[in-house]
């Protein structure tokens, strides 16, 4: 996992290509007026553009097949990231979907994701998103840049 600020993005282009790209992408668009929807970039990396009232909690997810850039927009929210290695499968992986949900079996880790916040999880991180700060729900518009691995 790796959590930064967007104008700091340049430091991570040498992981990979398609995660270089995926941030130029991010830094090229105007997120606060973009629609909510999904953008193809390539054949490799799409991003998903939510808004959402954040919730009180969830299950954990892990991906195989694509990395996730998780930035906020607007608003702010917990995220609990963990080694997957240390969760119980729920809902077993979904290959079309690129996907299992998972519980954690140690105490919740959490970070806070501000605006112009973001969070690169990697397929060994399992993260549960989009969890209230505090005891209110509040709304977020996040982007989340799916990067395949190969």
């Amino acid at each position: 996992m790796i959590k930064d600020r967007l104008e700091n993005a340049e430091l991570y282009y040498g992981i990979s290509n398609n995660l270089k790209l995926g941030f130029e992408w991010l830094k090229n668009n105007a997120l606060t007026n973009i629609d909510s929807k999904k953008y193809i970039i390539n054949d490799k990396i799409y991003a998903n553009v939510q808004e959402y009232l954040t919730k009180n909690d969830a299950l954990y997810e892990a991906h195989r097949e694509y990395i996730d850039i998780q930035y906020v927009v607007k608003g702010a929210e917990k995220v609990g990231v963990c080694n997957k290695s240390f969760c119980k499968t729920v809902e077993s992986y979904n290959p079309e979907k690129d996907i299992e949900f998972m519980e954690y079996t140690l105490n919740d880790e959490w970070q806070t994701l501000n605006e112009g916040e973001f969070l690169v999880l990697f397929p060994t991180d399992a993260h549960k998103p989009s969890i209230n700060i505090g005891n209110s729900s509040q709304n977020v518009k996040k982007v989340v840049v799916k990067v395949a691995i190969n």
